[in-house]
């Protein structure tokens, strides 16, 4: 069994994936699977997954990569400095990016905790 994600991870999870439907319920469910595979050593805050697919179901996403679920950055100034998509490759999560706006905005996974807001 893949050891949980850290705490901020799941935080971060949590409001992209506060959707009804198959594509985000399969994700919510594999949550408590995933482990952290590698974090880019440049410093933006992506994160690879490490999941077996024996663990949980995959999304009807089909088998290709896309951009399952994502939650804007909002802060309490109202003002949207990025976003944080999570992709999946064949319906199991593969990777949470960071993006941010702009340049002088810091848009990672622990910034981003307690700050995201779903995407409608």
């Amino acid at each position: 069994m893949t050891a949980s994600p850290p705490a901020e991870i799941a935080e971060v999870l949590a409001p992209a994936l506060n959707a009804d439907g198959p594509v985000h319920a399969a994700p919510r469910g594999q949550v408590p699977h995933l482990g952290v595979g590698a974090r880019c050593a440049c410093g933006c805050g992506t994160i690879h997954f490490a999941l077996g697919t024996g663990e949980a179901e995959p999304a009807p996403t089909g088998t290709g990569t896309v951009v399952t679920a994502a939650a804007r950055l909002a802060t309490e100034a109202g003002e949207r400095p990025g976003k944080v998509p999570l992709l999946t490759r064949g319906g199991y999560p593969s990777w949470l990016e960071a993006c941010p706006w702009s340049d002088d905005s810091e848009v990672t996974p622990p910034a981003a905790t307690g700050r995201l807001r779903h995407r409608p």
